[in-house]
C-alpha cells in the first residue's frame, strides 16, 4: 500500500522545481503576502498556446485557438495570448471587460455560456466578438440588439448527438428552425457556423462531429451564409502523473490511506494520452472515408476553432500555503495550513487533488523522522480538507514551513476559493526569470 501512496509524484515543469527549491525566493513571498498564495508562469502558458498555434499551422488547418478564461483569471495569461496573437472564450461581462483591458481586441473574444444577458450581447455587438448562440430565445433577443447596434457574428451551438440530456446546445429541430430565423435576419447576423462542447476527452467523438459538421457547413452555405467556422469547445486531456504511477494507485486504493476512512466516487483520471496539442493533432489526423479531418477541414475552407482551458495551464502554476501547526492523530498526523480548501478545487466536488504535495521545511533543522499526514485547512469546518490521503512526508511539519501543491493553474486555483472566515483570498504572484534569478510580482 506504501507503493500506492508514494506514486503520485506530479510531472513537473523545471521552472516549478527551481522556485520550489529558492527558499529565499518563497519566504519573501510569504512575507509579502501573510498567507497562502498562488505562484504562476506565464512563460508556460505561451510555451502551451504556441504548441496549440503550431498544429494548426502544420496540418495547414486555419483556425483560432481561445484560451477559456474561466479555467483561471489571472491577467498575466491575457498578455500572452495578445502577444502570440491569440483569442480568449469568455462568458460574462466582467470577463470580457478583463480581456479588452489586457489587450484582447473584441473580435478576438468569442463568447459562450448559456443564457447571455442581454448587455453581454450587447457588448459583443459593439466589439465585433463572435457569440455561440444556444437557444430560440437567446437568438431573437441577438437579433433586436444586432438590429439596433451592429451586425453580430454568432455560431450555432449543437446539441452532440451523444450527449442528448445536457442543457447546452440546440437539438435538430431548433437547429432548423435556427438557421431559417438567421435567414430572416438578414444583414444584422453573420451565421458564421458551429459549435459543440463535449464532456470527457476522447478524440474520436470531436472527430467525428466536427466532421459532421463541415457538411452543415456546407449546406448552411447553399442556403446563403458564410458558415466559414467550427467550433470544437475544450476537454484537451492533462497527464498530471506518470502512467504506471496512475495505474499502480488505482489498483491500490484504500479507504485506509485516506484521513477517517474517506472515499471517492470518482477522480479526475490524472494520467491521459494524448494530451494538450498532440491530442488536437490526433484529432485533427483522425481518418474515416474520406480521409483525415484536416484534410476535409482545408477542402472545404473551413477554419477550426477550440477553447482549452485547463490545457493551456498545464505546469503553469503551483498553490502555496504555509503550515500552521501539526499534530498526530492516531496512527497519522494532521496538518493545519493557512488558508481553506476552497483554494484546491476538486474536494468541492467530492473528489481529492492528488498529486502529491511537497514540503518546504524552514528554520533550524529536526530529525528527519518521515511521518505520514493529511492536510487540513483552517476554517472550523471537520470537511475543511486540502488533502484527506496520508501523505508522506520527510519530517514533521511545523510552524512556518510550506506546503506547495503541483499544477494547480487549471481550475485548481481559483474556481472556487471562498473569503470564508474573512480570510483573503491567495494572491496569484507572477515569476520570471531574469538570468540566474526569477524575479516576482503581484498579478494585476
Amino acid at each position: 500500500m506504501e507503493l500506492a501512496i508514494n506514486s503520485m509524484r506530479a510531472r513537473e515543469q523545471a521552472w516549478a522545481i527551481a522556485v520550489r527549491q529558492d527558499i529565499a525566493l518563497l519566504s519573501h513571498i510569504h512575507h509579502a503576502t501573510d498567507g497562502p498564495f498562488h505562484i504562476i508562469h506565464p512563460e508556460s502558458f505561451a510555451d502551451n498556446l504556441a504548441a496549440f498555434q503550431r498544429v494548426l499551422r502544420e496540418r495547414n488547418v486555419a483556425g483560432r485557438v481561445y484560451f477559456g478564461k474561466k479555467a483561471n483569471k489571472a491577467g498575466a495569461w491575457l498578455r500572452e495570448v495578445a502577444r502570440l496573437r491569440g483569442s480568449v472564450d469568455v462568458a460574462s461581462i466582467p470577463e470580457f471587460v478583463h480581456a479588452l483591458a489586457n489587450g484582447i481586441r473584441g473580435e478576438d473574444i468569442g463568447v459562450t455560456g448559456a443564457a447571455k444577458s442581454n448587455d453581454l450581447l450587447w457588448l459583443a455587438c459593439r466589439h465585433g466578438a463572435t457569440v455561440a448562440i444556444d437557444a430560440m430565445d437567446e437568438l431573437e433577443r441577438a437579433i433586436a440588439l444586432a438590429a439596433e447596434t451592429a451586425p453580430l457574428r454568432i455560431l450555432l451551438r449543437v446539441l452532440p448527438p451523444t450527449g442528448q440530456n445536457s442543457r447546452f446546445g440546440l437539438n435538430s429541430n431548433d437547429l432548423r428552425g435556427a438557421l431559417e430565423r438567421c435567414a430572416k435576419a438578414g444583414h444584422h447576423l453573420i451565421m458564421d457556423g458551429f459549435s459543440f462542447h463535449l464532456d470527457g476527452y476522447a478524440v474520436q467523438p470531436r472527430a467525428e462531429l466536427a466532421s459532421m459538421l463541415i457538411g452543415q457547413c456546407l449546406e448552411a452555405r447553399r442556403q446563403g451564409f458564410p458558415a466559414t467556422a467550427i467550433s470544437i469547445g475544450g476537454g484537451f486531456a492533462c497527464a498530471y502523473v506518470d502512467e504506471q504511477d496512475w495505474r499502480v494507485f488505482k489498483e491500490l486504493i484504500d479507504p485506509a490511506e485516506f484521513h477517517a476512512g474517506k472515499s471517492f466516487n470518482q477522480f479526475y483520471p490524472y494520467y491521459q494520452a494524448p494530451t494538450g496539442a498532440t491530442m488536437l493533432d490526433a484529432i485533427l489526423q483522425s481518418v474515416d472515408s474520406e480521409g483525415t479531418l484536416s484534410s476535409k477541414l482545408t477542402a472545404a475552407e473551413v477554419q477550426l476553432y477550440l477553447e482549452p482551458g485547463r490545457a493551456l495551464l498545464d505546469g503553469a502554476g503551483v498553490t502555496v500555503f504555509p503550515v500552521q501547526g501539526f499534530k498526530r492523530n492516531a496512527e497519522h498526523g494532521i496538518v493545519t495550513v493557512a488558508g481553506l480548501s476552497m483554494s484546491l478545487s476538486e474536494q468541492w466536488k467530492n473528489s481529492e487533488f492528488l498529486p502529491t504535495p511537497v514540503l518546504v521545511q524552514r528554520g533550524t533543522p529536526r530529525p528527519q523522522d518521515p511521518v505520514r499526514a493529511a492536510v487540513g485547512g483552517s476554517s472550523c469546518m471537520e470537511y475543511d480538507v486540502l488533502t484527506w490521503r496520508k501523505i508522506p512526508f520527510p519530517a514533521a511539519p511545523r510552524y512556518g514551513d510550506l506546503i506547495i501543491y503541483p499544477n494547480t493553474a487549471g481550475y485548481q486555483m481559483d474556481k472556487n476559493e471562498s473569503e470564508f472566515h474573512q480570510l483573503a483570498l491567495p494572491p496569484k504572484i507572477v515569476v520570471t526569470r531574469q538570468g540566474e534569478r526569477f524575479t516576482w510580482r503581484m498579478d494585476q
